[in-house]
């Protein structure tokens, strides 16, 4: 194998080495005979070998023909044909998991030897091996999936370094994974303790919240929401009326999971055909209308505007008379999902509209304008933890993306 070598004082760096796939691996052929096993297993490019019945909710193998299934033990690496936007020639995973599984004879199941399995699972997240498999496969009958033999498969030519490498490369990418997925966890965890404060810093029908800061006992007021804030709806205009530059029409894209954003595709119309307030800091936008009902209700602060903007006919503005941050936060309880629920209707049900006329005469409870200080504050300081874990994350995913293009021949 290759490695390094002390000369003089010196250490000798060797080049890694080509093999075929099958010098180091073997397929399986063990099949589930006997229906030994039960747990199905499957291939995700996202999410790697996972148990079907987590990935789907719900079992999709048929029990009754399972025997013809092969077995997938315990670091055992299986490839999948299915290809999508994450695997551009199907996934190659390693079975993780604490316990054998099985799996269609769609998939290609094998094992390897002679080096480190971390290692080799890294290898097949680069693109290294994909100029091979577009040179000897196909998509075949289906688009949806790649077409290659497994004898041809198996001959795929990988570079390998020494065992010594192999380890510190597998270690490097261990430990970078173990702080991505610490960082997703954090914010999962921050999202669950966000959406279970929501439900007790608010108050419900008694007027009441059932959490609350010290000082604060009063009971909360029932208001209309057109009492609260003032509701806009967005700007209609033509093709004709777009230009090069003029008022800024913001869209879609400038919602970004529950968070405002700037983007690079600004659409300006002529000044003359805005007949709406413009946008200022602290105002909210809401997505009035989208092709997809889960999507119509989005909502974001609107920061750092700087010129005259507007917003399209897809959205509706609120500019808060009072605290931002609280009302943004109010829009994320329950009240205003039930809302959204019976009231955003259209066309066969995939489409939503918001109307403003609905959610002007919406009543909610609001407290005095120190509590809504003290909320708002509090909230934004957990959105602003949220998307510091975001950033976090984004960043090591770039990170890793680099280091998996240039750490690998």
């Amino acid at each position: 194998m290759p490695g390094h070598a002390g000369t003089g004082g010196r250490d000798v760096i060797f080049a890694w080495e080509q093999c075929k796939l099958s010098d180091i691996s073997e397929k399986s052929y063990e099949k589930n005979t006997d229906n030994k096993y039960s747990t199905v297993l499957t291939n995700s490019a996202e999410y790697g070998i996972v148990k079907q019945r987590d990935f789907f909710d719900k079992d999709i193998a048929n029990s009754s023909n399972i025997s013809g299934y092969y077995v997938v033990r315990k670091n055992y690496f299986v490839y999948n044909p299915r290809i999508s936007n994450q695997a551009k020639f199907g996934p190659i995973n390693r079975n993780k998991l604490n316990e054998s599984g099985i799996m269609s004879p769609l998939y290609l199941v094998f094992t390897v030897h002679d080096i480190d399995e971390s290692f080799l699972e890294t290898l097949f997240q680069t693109t290294t091996w994909h100029r091979f498999m577009y040179q000897n496969g196909d998509t075949g009958a289906r688009a949806d999936r790649f077409a290659i033999k497994d004898s041809t498969f198996m001959s795929m030519p990988i570079k390998v370094p020494s065992l010594e490498e192999q380890h510190k490369l597998a270690l490097a990418f261990q430990k970078l994974d173990q702080t991505i997925t610490l960082h997703e966890e954090k914010k999962r965890q921050l999202e669950r303790l966000k959406s279970a404060l929501l439900q007790k810093m608010f108050a419900d029908k008694s007027g009441y919240p059932a959490v609350r800061f010290k000082g604060f006992d009063d009971i909360w007021d029932q208001e209309k929401l057109n009492s609260l804030v003032r509701l806009h709806r967005g700007l209609t205009y033509s093709p004709n009326n777009v230009q090069d530059s003029g008022i800024r029409v913001l869209r879609s894209s400038n919602i970004l999971d529950g968070q405002f954003v700037m983007t690079d595709d600004d659409i300006f119309v002529k000044s003359s055909v805005v007949n709406i307030p413009t946008v200022k800091d602290g105002d909210i936008l809401i997505t009035a209308a989208n092709g997809s009902i889960k999507l119509v209700g989005k909502h974001a602060i609107i920061s750092g505007i700087s010129e005259n903007t507007a917003v399209s006919g897809g959205f509706m503005l609120v500019g808060s008379s009072r605290i931002p941050d609280f009302v943004n936060s109010l829009f994320d309880t329950s009240w205003y999902q039930r809302f959204i629920r019976k009231y955003v209707t259209g066309g066969n049900g995939s489409i939503g509209n918001l109307k403003k006329n609905d959610l002007d005469k919406q009543y909610v409870k609001v407290p005095t304008t120190s509590e809504q200080e003290r909320i708002g504050e509090f909230f934004r300081e957990i959105d602003q933890l949220i998307i510091n874990n975001q950033i976090k994350h984004e960043k090591l995913l770039e990170l890793k993306k680099f280091l998996l293009q240039n750490m690998f021949i």
